[in-house]
């Protein structure tokens, strides 16, 4: 998380020594015409691209199918769009790089795989990835699989201490409660 505010704020102290650098360079003019084409640019791609993925998303649920790689661009299109509306070159390269197609579907993919599926898998207790644990209780100590006990720290063996091969036999008196009538 800190890596994330880091970045974030890494941004705009980019944006502002390159303007810096610029202005001193190019003139303050120019740098201002180029900051307000570049926004107006990649926001008519933000538009165009936002439309075509809402098309995207129409067919496919439609179709009966669940668009999660659509809606992820459509997110990353906010994001893109946010960037580009924020004054600054460097912002509005991050913008374009999050606007184009070919560079999306690289960021796309690694926001899936780093981002969305560790976040549902925390949520779901492992039924994302499929690790979920399978054996006993979970916080019991002895128990083969219990959290630090085996290498998988939480997650036993397909089939548990109990695999199948030793028999529980319960008679009749374990199922039969006794009530106090004293009791009220």
């Amino acid at each position: 998380m800190l890596r994330i505010i880091a970045v974030l704020l890494l941004i705009p102290l980019l944006d502002v020594m390159l303007l810096a650098v610029l202005i001193g360079v190019i003139g303050w003019q120019l740098v201002v015409l180029a900051v307000v084409l570049t926004a107006l640019v990649g926001l008519l791609l933000v538009r165009a691209e936002g439309r075509h993925t809402m098309r995207k998303i129409q067919r496919k649920t439609a179709q009966g199918e669940l668009p999660a790689d659509e809606l992820l661009d459509g997110a990353l299109l906010l994001v893109a769009g946010a960037f580009l509306v924020t004054p600054g070159l460097v912002t509005d390269l991050v913008g374009f790089l999050l606007v184009l197609p070919p560079t999306r579907y690289p960021i796309r993919l690694a926001v899936k795989k780093w981002v969305v599926v560790p976040y549902a898998d925390a949520k779901s207790r492992g039924f994302v990835t499929g690790n979920v644990y399978v054996g006993g209780f979970p916080d019991e100590e002895g128990t083969p699989g219990a959290s630090g006990s085996g290498p998988g720290g939480g997650s036993s063996p397909p089939g548990g201490p109990n695999r199948g091969d030793e028999t529980v036999d319960l008679d009749e008196d374990a199922y039969d409660v006794e009530f106090d009538e004293d009791r009220e």
